[in-house]
Parts: structure tokens; sequence; C-alpha cells
């Protein structure tokens, strides 16, 4: 089926997740990778342990509940609470992002962004890295109030564009993402950017790729 829209995650896909904590190294010390990623891991667990629960709080909510633990576990001044939340609105995008979107974006697709972020958060994210002009639309779980990988998230593209399920390739960094879009029905792509392994959950991506640049070879 010929694809007709091209939809990326943002965190971790589009933008870098652990660079809020590296423009702060200096300050954290040579922690600040482990630190990085269990902020990640704990902002993520808090989002499926949510939306098991029904007690959905939005993305920043959970963003700064799972920076408050992360930053009591690793003995992190609590001064540097709000300057590492500000640097999570404007995290940096990877290298090739802006010429593998204007690229696509030549090529006339439907280029989205679905995300956990909020509307705010997505549109502070685009902007403050000059790509907004590139993307049609930014699709937030806000729509339905439950986090990915829910289907009612990979849903909400369908209605906007009308069209298949099969008609929109997916791009994420996350297996569980990739593996939730794909058994939704998306053509979905793992952009594999750190030479990991793939999670078992009843879907086997057709493409992984190591950086964007790779997906203008598949459509």
């Amino acid at each position: 089926m010929k694809t007709k829209s091209v939809v990326f995650d943002a965190y971790g896909t589009l933008f870098d997740v652990n660079s809020a904590a590296e423009k702060c190294k200096d300050k954290i010390g040579s922690k600040w990778e482990a630190f990085a990623k269990f902020w990640r891991t704990t902002q993520l667990e808090y989002t499926w342990l949510r939306s098991l629960m029904d007690r959905h709080k939005n993305f920043w909510e959970v963003t700064e509940d799972s920076l408050d633990k992360s930053m009591r576990v690793f003995n992190i001044n609590k001064s540097m609470k709000n300057e590492l939340l500000n640097l999570y609105k404007i995290l940096s995008p990877y290298p090739e992002v802006r010429e593998v979107l204007k690229d696509l974006k030549k090529k006339n697709f439907k280029l989205a962004i679905l995300s956990n972020g909020t509307p705010d958060l997505l549109d502070e994210l685009v902007e403050s890295n000059k790509l907004n002009n590139l993307f049609d639309d930014l699709f937030s779980i806000e729509e339905v109030k439950i986090y990915k990988p829910d289907s009612r998230v990979y849903e909400i593209p369908l209605k906007k564009y009308n069209v298949k399920a099969s008609e929109i390739t997916f791009l994420s960094a996350n297996t569980w993402d990739v593996s939730g879009g794909g058994n939704f029905g998306y053509n979905s792509i793992w952009v594999n950017r750190n030479n990991s392994v793939f999670d078992i959950l009843d879907f086997q991506p057709k493409n992984e790729i190591s950086n964007l640049t790779q997906l203008l070879d598949i459509v």
C-alpha cells in the first residue's frame, strides 16, 4: 500500500530525551547519563501505570513527577529542577532530522508527530527548533486521554487524514511503540539509534534503520 502520511514519534525519535541532562552535565557530574536514562524510564513507566490505573495526568505532569523521583534517587540538588524542566521543553533534535523532513516535504507526504506530549509541549518543541513549518499536524494523546501503546492513540491520524492504517508509515525509536503501531496496522519502522534488541510483542518490523536518513530509501 502506498504511503500517504509519514508519522513520527517525538521523544527519542526526533528529539534526544537525554539532551536536557547532558546540557547540565557539568553540574550533575559523571552520573548525568545514568540519571537521564533513569528519568526517561521512570517517565514511561508512569505513563503505562497511569493508563492501567485509569488515573490520567498529562505528559508534563508525569515528566515532573518522574524527575522528582529521579533527582532523589541520584541525590541531585533540588535547585536544578526548574532548569532541567525548562531544558526538557526545548530538547535538541537529532542531527539529520531537519534535512530528512525537508526532503519528505518535497515529496508531498503528509508529515505529522504522534506523541505522548501535550499540545503545548509539542508546539514549543518544534518551534524552538524551527521545525514547525515542516509538519502538517502535531497529534497528542491528550485527544483520547490515554498513553501509547493504546490503540485509540494510533487511531487519531486516521480520522484526520481519512486513510487506512496501512497507508501510514510510522517511525519510533521505542520498540513498544513500533509494536503498538504495527499491531494496529501501521507500516511501522524501528529507528534503532542505540543498536538495541527488539522486544517480543507480537510484531516484527519489516524495516529497521539506525537514523532517519535511511527512511528516504524506503518511502
